[in-house]
């Protein structure tokens, strides 16, 4: 299976942003703290460039905390500073304006020597549909600047925000790839709801996240629902009519069940969890995650084994 999402908007986003890239100092390329592989767009990383960037991993309150400690170290060894933050409430969000300026302090050191002073920060923010962009936005204005929703895709037009950290941000759409290189990055970016539900199979999506979480959070699933046997495709049976989500004849509504898993995990519902995690460090160790399972690491994903509990 391979899912593929570009519409229209999004090349013109494109344009638009190498066009604004000219006229910030920073930037802040925001990933989804649950896979922040799959939620960096490739596109973005030609088109910033040299440009000083900070990385903001979003959604920090639904991420595993010992893996998102990882992928923050991760950066740091490959020079790119990153913090995570919860956009909506509001967390890790003062630590954003010091390492903004700090970033950005050559090009006021420039201003200086030209005589340019009290000029604000300005910085572009970039990031794939629903990585919470407006959400951060609005809390860094302390205000309604920008608009949020739970649909990828919401906004289409760039606008200029002042924020309470002193420092301008310029918003832009978010912007998806045409191809997808590894299919399994469809799949994380279907499971965490980066693609709009019209276009997935989300069957197939549901799937894959109960595979994923089998290998690494099962006690999460079992806290959720209950033992469960057999394949996945069968787990998803057994939540379903476990839940009452009944068809004609008293058939399990697939459909629907798929569509349970999905909104539970993308809601918290599930707890705290982490899809990706990173390479391992040259020495090899990794911190210990918090919902314990075995890790398998390919790719840069957390990835399942085929089958069931038994």
């Amino acid at each position: 299976m391979t899912i593929q999402w570009y519409p229209g908007h999004m090349a013109r986003a494109r344009r638009q942003v190498a066009d604004a890239l000219r006229l910030v100092d920073a930037v802040l390329e925001l990933v989804d703290a649950r896979i922040p592989a799959a939620s960096r767009n490739p596109i973005l990383a030609e088109l910033i460039g040299q440009k000083p960037r900070l990385i903001v991993m979003t959604r920090e309150d639904m991420a595993d905390r010992g893996v998102t400690r990882e992928w923050i170290d991760y950066f740091a060894r490959r020079g790119q500073p990153a913090i995570a933050v919860d956009a909506r409430g509001g967390r890790g969000l003062s630590r954003l304006g010091p390492v903004v300026r700090e970033l950005a302090e050559p090009t006021v050191e420039k201003w200086n020597k030209r005589g340019i002073r009290n000029r604000a920060i300005r910085t572009l923010v970039l990031g794939i549909p629903n990585v919470g962009k407006s959400s951060l936005i609005n809390r860094l204005a302390g205000r309604s600047a920008a608009r949020t929703g739970d649909l990828p895709g919401v906004t289409r037009n760039q606008q200029w925000i002042r924020t309470t950290a002193g420092f301008e941000l310029l918003d832009t759409p978010g912007i998806l790839w045409p191809k997808f290189e590894d299919p399994e990055t469809g799949l994380l970016l279907a499971a965490t709801g980066a693609i709009k539900e019209e276009v997935l199979p989300l069957e197939e999506v549901a799937v894959f996240l109960l595979k994923t979480l089998w290998t690494s959070y099962p006690s999460a699933l079992v806290d959720r629902y209950g033992g469960l046997s057999g394949t996945p495709a069968e787990w998803l049976e057994q939540i379903g009519k476990a839940r009452g989500l009944l068809a004609g004849g008293g058939r399990v509504n697939i459909s629907a069940a798929a569509e349970l898993v999905c909104r539970e995990f993308r809601t918290g519902r599930l707890g705290r969890i982490s899809l990706q995690r990173p390479p391992a460090a040259p020495n090899g160790s990794r911190p210990a995650t918090g919902s314990g399972g075995e890790d398998a690491v390919r790719d840069q994903t957390v990835c399942p084994k085929e089958g069931g509990t038994g």
